[in-house]
């Protein structure tokens, strides 16, 4: 990389901000904003989401108020962590330049980055780290040294507290140390420091929720998520079993609705998003409803949704232990077409199609009123529209590619650092599949740090093999 490309990736990346918040002049907010917004006004340590964002948040407020200024550091930061990850590309693969001029224009010059720094929500942040992360796994192959496991370890923890789907990160990293040159003393110390960091904020937000909702768990939204996971198989099962002591009263609110809902409502898929969680008449909202009046709630809602999570959280392993053909066929399946074109959700409208936002949002940024502007509520949707179509494209591709890849072993000068590094990305790709589809809400930003992963790898294995002319 030299000067040249510095100085561009800088003033693209500086216009473009410019530019963009000229036509979009304030953040963009949805549901999770808000929540964020609250836990950080009342200074929570556990919330619906996890708490690294809002903990952010309130870090970032005592510099300034500004949205415009959360929204240009979280681009910057990613485009810096981008300019980073070609500079690490370059330096440890040395590929042709069509493919360096590919990375860098698509990095550079990419709408999505704008758009998804521009909400208040974790995703830019959590991208920029993990994309950190997945650099110092190349590192870590390439070129392994002692100081990278205390940054490794401490990347691995702050991305799993701005988002739970880090989970399976610690098992990506014990690979990577397993396949590096250092000592075997190293590469223990690496497994266990991120693990033991982890654990350490378990117990923490644990024992913070216990004392705000009585119980004693990890992830409030992972009961809601469970249960909502297991009621698009619901109408096609018969329940027999007896439900698990603590859920009978809510299993009689399930029966009533599956049983009074028109045949269309019965045919719901992971497809149409958390329907089951959204909805206000699903068992799920309708069941905090009658609840609710029983709950002295000063946390945003946090206290409400913790106290019937875990009802939610033991009738929907209930059902999934008992039927779990049937969850493989109504969730499960289904959830892996959704993987493969996840739809834009949010991105598709601009603060999902309001002219104002809340309340906590006006008080938090300083606006002057609740009403926001933009050029367009609908041009975005446009402008990504094609976006989810290219991670499926991108996705099959690659498994094409890798096949060839296989296939031609015998034929490739043996390049065993570079070997390792791919397969590598593979698992943690492989990984990233595997926990999006059994236990993650699956939309189009969640599914941005696998598609450059994935682009950067399939280039550069294209390249390798259009050397050899198969």
């Amino acid at each position: 990389m030299n000067r040249k490309h510095v100085v561009t990736a800088l003033l693209a990346s500086i216009i473009q901000l410019v530019v963009f918040k000229l036509l979009y002049p304030y953040a963009d907010y949805f549901s999770d904003s808000y929540s964020y917004i609250s836990a950080a006004q009342m200074g929570l340590d556990v919330s619906i989401w996890p708490i690294g964002y809002s903990k952010f948040l309130a870090l970032f407020h005592h510099i300034t108020t500004s949205d415009t200024a959360v929204v240009a550091f979280q681009y910057l930061l990613l485009q810096g962590v981008l300019f980073y990850l070609l500079h690490t590309i370059i330096q440890y693969f040395a590929p042709a330049p069509w493919v360096v001029k590919t990375l860098f224009i698509c990095f550079f010059f990419n709408p999505l980055h704008l758009y998804l720094s521009n909400y208040i929500s974790s995703d830019a942040l959590f991208l920029s780290v993990s994309l950190l992360w997945a650099i110092q796994l190349l590192q870590l192959i390439q070129r392994p040294a002692i100081s990278i496991i205390f940054l490794h370890a401490l990347l691995i923890v702050i991305a799993f507290t701005l988002r739970y789907n880090a989970m399976y990160y610690p098992l990506v990293s014990m690979i990577a140390y397993l396949l590096s040159h250092l000592k075997p003393a190293v590469k223990v110390a690496g497994i266990i420091l991120p693990l033991l960091l982890i654990t350490a904020f378990v117990i923490h937000t644990r024992n913070q929720s216990r004392a705000l909702t009585g119980h004693a768990q990890f992830s409030v939204f992972g009961g809601w998520q469970l249960a909502n996971n297991a009621f698009y198989m619901y109408p096609f099962i018969k329940v027999t079993a007896t439900p698990p002591a603590g859920t009978e009263e809510f299993d009689k609110e399930v029966h009533k609705y599956f049983d009074s809902i028109p045949e269309q409502l019965k045919h719901v898929s992971p497809t149409q998003g958390a329907f089951y969680i959204k909805y206000p008449y699903a068992p799920l909202k309708y069941f905090l409803s009658l609840k609710a009046p029983g709950i002295t709630d000063t946390t945003a809602g946090f206290q409400s949704w913790g106290a019937v999570a875990p009802v939610y959280g033991s009738y929907g392993s209930f059902l999934i232990k008992h039927h779990p053909f049937a969850f493989a066929r109504y969730f499960l399946l289904p959830n892996t077409f959704n993987y493969f074109l996840p739809p834009l959700e949010k991105l598709e409208v601009y603060n999902t199609g309001a002219n104002t936002v809340s309340q906590s949002a006006v008080h938090w940024f300083r606006y002057r009123s609740q009403e926001v502007k933009a050029i367009s509520w609908t041009a975005q949707g446009w402008i990504l529209m094609l976006f989810p179509m290219l991670f499926m494209a991108l996705n099959l591709y690659t498994i094409w590619t890798l096949i060839r890849w296989v296939a031609t072993r015998r034929l490739r000068s043996p390049d065993p650092l570079f070997e390792k590094c791919l397969w590598l990305m593979v698992i943690l790709l492989a990984a990233n599949a595997g926990f999006s589809i059994l236990a993650s809400p699956i939309v189009f930003r969640y599914q941005v740090f696998p598609m450059i992963i994935c682009f950067s790898f399939l280039l550069i294995m294209s390249e390798k093999l259009l050397q050899l002319k198969v």
